[in-house]
């Protein structure tokens, strides 16, 4: 595998694997095109009002491409109205019956994700990759590794990566042989090495663009370290174009943790980004409190995504004043009180209790935000 890491480890630009651009409605996916977030709906599809609801609190929070599951006739016949209010892109998540994702594109969808394989005969291919065409939408080719075809799991003993990435070359292989090749691939897995290793091997297959996830991640707690583990490692290396976590739960979460991996890496402006010691001996002020509490405050303010905000929240004087000095905004703490600090100079000394208060007021008045 090429380490696609630069040589000056200090610039930290990571050299992407090129790719194919393609347009999920207004969103590029692909080329050197931006990594986007997507997330999906976990409502009744068929509940357009709370669907739309759940869409719009997702991409205030800086989702960019929502995907809906479309198990039945209701939920394709509520399309039309979710597209037309939706803020973002809607991907239809569509198994089984070509039906459903002609309805769906008919409605006004910016994507399907499907399998060719489950779709049927090959002239229901046929009309879907057609009706695809003829309104530019792309199609995901989504392999998971809970789904793999029985003769894969046969031929190579479960669902191994080469078996993930073969069933990946031949769904490819139906749509290009329709002469279609508006295509994104993901090969989701749960077992990360697994994952990582399909994901590395179709990489070096195909210039088409891979959308990245860990498939059934778990609850927020497990699914961040194994989504930034698996999701992480592949951007360093330079693949993938698109991602999703997927968290059990809250799909909120799922674009809260999505950007602060693009964040850690340094391929979107980091938003807020709070620093905070450890806690040892030395700390004597309640630092966790005082970290959840302002972490809380600051996800409910709309901080804009196009800057990055570094806050430091420190629980003694040895790193304390540096760190705090050295961020946009922070605290050092001492015995249940510490000194606020603005772009390097002190503002206050403040007790403990009204530390939040002051830090938020601080950064809503810089950033013109109502707290």
């Amino acid at each position: 595998m090429t380490n696609n890491l630069p040589e000056d480890q200090n610039s930290f630009i990571i050299k992407r694997r090129t790719s194919r651009r393609l347009m999920v409605g207004n969103v590029p996916v692909g080329g050197d095109a931006p990594i986007s977030v997507q997330s999906m709906t976990n409502t009744l599809t068929a509940d357009a009002a709370a669907t739309l609801e759940q869409i719009r609190g997702l991409a205030a929070a800086g989702c960019q491409i929502i995907r809906v599951a479309v198990p039945s006739q209701a939920d394709a016949e509520a399309l039309t109205e979710i597209t037309a209010g939706s803020p973002i892109p809607v991907v239809a998540d569509i198994h089984y019956d070509y039906r459903l994702a002609l309805a769906a594109l008919k409605a006004g969808i910016a994507g399907l994700r499907i399998n060719p394989g489950n779709i049927g005969a090959v002239w229901k291919i046929k009309e879907v990759v057609a009706a695809a065409k003829e309104r530019k939408v792309p199609i995901r080719i989504g392999v998971n590794g809970g789904s793999l075809e029985p003769v894969l799991l046969d031929k190579y003993g479960g669902p191994t990566a080469t078996a993930m990435v073969e069933s990946a070359m031949k769904h490819i292989g139906i749509l290009e042989d329709l002469d279609y090749r508006d295509i994104k691939v993901s090969l989701k897995a749960s077992h990360l090495p697994v994952m990582l290793a399909a994901y590395r091997e179709i990489a070096l297959k195909i210039e088409y663009p891979l959308h990245l996830g860990v498939t059934e991640a778990g609850l927020k707690s497990q699914g961040l370290v194994k989504s930034a583990v698996g999701v992480g490692t592949l951007l360093a290396e330079g693949i993938g174009d698109t991602i999703r976590l997927s968290f059990t739960g809250d799909p909120l979460d799922e674009v809260y943790s999505a950007r602060q991996i693009l964040a850690a890496l340094e391929l979107i402006p980091g938003g807020l980004q709070i620093i905070a010691c450890p806690t040892c001996g030395r700390t004597k002020i309640d630092l966790p409190a005082l970290v959840e509490e302002a972490q809380e405050r600051f996800q409910s303010l709309p901080i804009p995504q196009d800057r990055t905000i570094t806050i430091a929240i420190m629980g003694c004087p040895v790193n304390g004043p540096g760190e705090a000095k050295g961020a946009d905004f922070g605290i050092a703490c001492g015995k249940d009180a510490g000194i606020l600090f603005a772009s390097g100079k002190q503002i206050a000394r403040l007790p403990a209790d009204q530390l939040v208060d002051s830090l938020v007021a601080l950064v809503s008045r810089d950033l013109n935000l109502s707290t």
